[in-house]
């Protein structure tokens, strides 16, 4: 097809999975149950650094997450002390573990105490370089600061290493964008021109069967050249498009 049949057929795509029903199959079915703000982001946040596996898995072990933190992220992250830390020890997902969990809430409660939390930290990034790209370096970088074992640093992205960024890329759509009942739309001071495709296995699977990616590695040079490509179409919002190539590998089967 060509790039007009194309860019159509991705919107109708897009348009058919960016729906309500969408939610209760995907990971952002956890940050959905809250409605506070903080909660909301910090449930978000966890979930998404959680994002990879099986789905079902990833709402599961959330879900306990969000359980063992009373179901009020915001008020346990700010308030935990080492007694409620120590609870936390037990949980794993995969290679995430208690120790990582520990410092990602404990992190997470500096933060929020003294750092303007989660949309004040990546937005200031945004600013210092009009980037998501400085948005993730500045993030990470205030994130690791308060001196986690080696192991855990492996759980955010560096995309200074040529990281996808994925998982924190998706938080990032999930946060910004305004279109639809799937993201929450809560952050103002990233546009959603700015973001960058989250780019899994799936997506980029789908993004070379249809022409739209050369690179054959899951990087970020492999995001820049998909959002450039998909900014053609939609430079307002690039990464609407995400519903469309992820739907399209993960709901539908192609030849």
């Amino acid at each position: 097809m060509d790039l007009s049949e194309l860019q159509l057929f991705l919107e109708t795509k897009a348009a058919f999975y960016n729906q309500s029903w969408f939610v209760e199959s995907d990971p952002i079915v956890v940050p959905h149950a809250f409605t506070k703000k903080e909660d909301v982001e910090i449930a978000a946040f966890l979930t998404a650094t959680m994002a990879w596996g099986q789905r079902k898995m990833i709402v599961a072990k959330a879900r306990q997450l969000m359980a063992w933190m009373d179901d009020a992220p915001h008020d346990f992250v700010t308030l935990a002390g080492d007694r409620e830390l120590q609870r936390l020890s037990q949980f794993v997902y995969r290679t995430f573990n208690g120790v990582d969990c520990q410092y990602f809430v404990a992190a997470l409660g500096e933060l929020y105490r003294k750092g303007g939390g989660l949309e004040g930290v990546f937005t200031q990034g945004y600013r210092k370089g009009g980037s998501v790209w400085s948005s993730l370096t500045w993030f990470r970088e205030q994130f690791m600061a308060f001196e986690p074992m080696a192991r855990t640093g492996k759980h955010v992205a560096n995309v200074l290493k040529g990281s996808s960024a994925k998982r924190l890329n998706m938080f990032l759509r999930w946060m910004v964008r305004t279109e639809g009942p799937v993201d929450f739309g809560l952050w103002k001071g990233i546009p959603p021109a700015a973001l960058q495709i989250p780019l899994d296995v799936h997506v980029g699977r789908v993004a070379r069967e249809l022409g739209l990616l050369q690179r054959k590695q899951d990087d970020r040079k492999a995001v820049e050249e998909l959002t450039a490509v998909l900014k053609t179409f939609r430079p307002h919002d690039p990464v609407f498009y995400d519903y469309a190539l992820f739907g399209l590998g993960v709901f539908e089967k192609r030849s």
